[in-house]
């Protein structure tokens, strides 16, 4: 894999050899994943991406629909903005209710959840971004059941959260999904090393 922060189309393996190791690409990408998600409240996670996951992500997407390298620079575009940086964390928020009708009443109420996500630690709140160019609530307010927001830090919030220990709220500040939950500090550590 190339040395950069983004992915380059020299990242991604050709599918004959992702095929021979996928099984172990997908264990090895997994094992980083557990360490990486948050549930908040009954129906929401978060799972933060940095640029393993969403490799894993780009050479899926060319297993599944056999596009052939045509399809990388495409993906390339719909899956780098999702790595950090260097000076924010990435996460992609999913609500998973399993019941079409309930799912369906449920996110009819959670219009602009986007712009009320936000994580707290050491007298600091970072407040996230919902991803450029992702429209994730409709005009009649209905909210996508998949979320991607950037929580862009200061190098003086970084340097706090980096702190061992430190305590990490992340949560929502919407009327109809008001929750929140600790950051273990397992989680809290892997997503430290996501900034320069």
């Amino acid at each position: 894999m190339s040395k950069g922060r983004k992915l380059t189309p020299e990242d991604i393996l050709p599918m004959a050899e992702y095929v021979r190791r996928r099984k172990e690409e997908r264990a090895r990408v997994l094992a980083l994943k557990r360490r990486r998600r948050v549930e908040v409240g009954p129906v929401a996670t978060f799972y933060f991406e940095n640029r393993d996951t969403m490799w894993l992500q780009v050479q899926e997407m060319l297993y599944i629909e056999k596009g052939g390298p045509e399809q990388i620079p495409d993906e390339l575009a719909a899956y780098n903005p999702l790595i950090p940086n260097g000076s924010e964390l990435v996460a992609t928020i999913m609500f998973e209710i399993d019941d079409p009708i309930r799912r369906k009443n449920f996110l009819a109420r959670l219009g602009g959840v986007e712009n009320t996500i936000f994580i707290e630690f050491a007298d600091e709140t970072v407040v996230a971004a919902p991803e450029q160019d992702v429209d994730r609530t409709s005009a009649e307010g209905k909210a996508s059941s998949v979320q991607f927001v950037h929580f862009p830090f200061t190098r003086g919030q970084i340097e706090k959260f980096r702190k061992a220990g430190t305590r990490a709220v992340l949560g929502f500040k919407h009327a109809s999904y008001a929750h929140m939950a600790v950051v273990p500090e397992e989680v809290r550590a892997a997503l430290a090393e996501d900034f320069d």
